[in-house]
């Protein structure tokens, strides 16, 4: 596949708000990028939940414009790292998983991306690959020398780890392991770039050293924003089980978005949209909700097709603007000895237990009488209407 070096379609790609930052600079990657020369850039994900959310399709939209362009991406599943535990942006070391749990949260997240990520081009497909290939094969004596790279006093130079030795809170001597492990992925795959978001940054740089002392080639460093609201500072979380997962209906999808608080409007258009940024004041202008359902659909037609975003947008205009119940309301299936939240999980409703005890507390969890739930485990009857959040609704059958 021939590579396409528009510079005017280039700046496109970074004009969208999300690019924070380019190491060494934004204008040598883009210099590089008008070479001709195909570069090989990776994004890597630990999989350590079931379900994407619109902050890591955003980062993925910006992947797949590179690859139509020509060049090689790589989309890294992190199945080693995921059992470490990444400690960025963490106030307490993260649960370790193990190698069953993390098979078991990846298995979906293929289908997931794949209307984001062209995995299926003839010329020139995305690529699947998995960490666990070469550090799982790493020997001790390996790992001794890929240490001797950094120091001690780098490491603490971490933001989090900082905070945790002013409060006393402990640092586990794995989570050092972490920015080493995934430096090393740069070097196995002798990439020239890596995609990541801001809170990323000091891993993926700890993979520019590394690759350049190893493989004696300087890798660029593309940080991008995260998603988060404007007002709050709140971000789409896979941890934390915020943010609007993408493993959903399109009615799901579309009603999530819909429950989004106002100031994310500008925050989605940009990130999680390509309608053309001379349509943003306009949309914007439209007020709040008529701005909100112009980016669902947009956004849903992207993961479920044009159709279903028009039905989808139909089922949610029937319901609210009617104060009623939506007429096809997904059904879920409980066993006898069934829990509610397990069989919510499954169904892909919600993404995990974590944010179905997250809803409880917020009170997000109500009957079609608007009674809400508080017991986490609620044993509803046949037929009840389960409002979740403020735009879902299922029957329990």
């Amino acid at each position: 596949m021939k590579t396409i070096t528009d510079k005017a379609r280039i700046e496109e790609i970074f004009a969208r708000g999300t690019v924070v930052e380019v190491f060494p600079s934004k204008d040598e990657l883009v210099a590089r990028l008008m070479t001709g020369k195909s570069i090989r850039i990776y994004i890597g994900v630990d999989p350590t939940g079931t379900a994407i959310h619109l902050g890591h399709a955003k980062n993925l939209f910006f992947l797949e414009e590179l690859r139509q362009l020509g060049h090689e991406v790589i989309f890294l599943f992190g199945d080693f790292t995921a059992r470490i535990g990444d400690p960025s942006d963490k106030k307490a070391t993260r649960k370790q998983l193990s190698a069953e749990e993390v098979k078991s949260n990846m298995s979906g997240w293929i289908e997931q991306i794949k209307p984001v990520l062209n995995f299926g081009d003839k010329e020139n497909p995305a690529k699947v690959m998995y960490n666990s290939e070469w550090l799982s094969k790493l020997s001790f004596g390996d790992i001794l020398e890929l240490s001797a790279n950094f120091t001690v006093q780098q490491m603490l130079e971490r933001d989090m780890f900082a905070k945790r030795m002013k409060e006393g809170t402990p640092i586990h001597l794995h989570e050092f392991m972490y920015p080493l492990m995934q430096g090393y992925d740069s070097v196995a795959m002798d990439v020239d770039a890596e995609l990541c978001g801001t809170d990323q940054i000091f891993n993926a740089m700890a993979g520019r050293t590394l690759q350049k002392r190893i493989n004696n080639k300087d890798k660029f460093v593309i940080a991008l924003n995260l998603i988060a609201n404007p007002k709050t500072g709140e971000l789409m979380s896979k941890s934390n089980g915020t943010g609007v997962f993408v493993n959903v209906l399109a009615n799901d999808l579309f009603g999530s978005i819909m429950a989004l608080p106002d100031p994310m409007i500008e925050p989605l258009f940009l990130n999680c949209t390509r309608i053309p940024m001379s349509e943003k004041d306009t949309i914007i202008a439209m007020g709040p909700r008529a701005a909100k359902a112009r980016i669902a659909s947009d956004i849903v037609c992207r993961f479920h097709g044009e159709t279903a975003a028009k039905a989808a947008e139909e089922s949610f205009n029937n319901a609210f603007s009617k104060g009623g119940v939506p007429d096809d309301v997904r059904e879920v299936t409980i066993g006898a000895d069934g829990s509610l939240s397990d069989a919510l999980v499954l169904a892909a409703v919600i993404p995990s237990k974590s944010e179905w005890r997250r809803l409880i507390d917020a009170g997000g969890i109500k009957l079609e009488d608007d009674t809400k739930v508080t017991d986490p485990n609620f044993k509803p009857t046949k037929g009840a209407i389960l409002k979740i959040g403020k735009r879902r609704f299922v029957k329990v059958v």
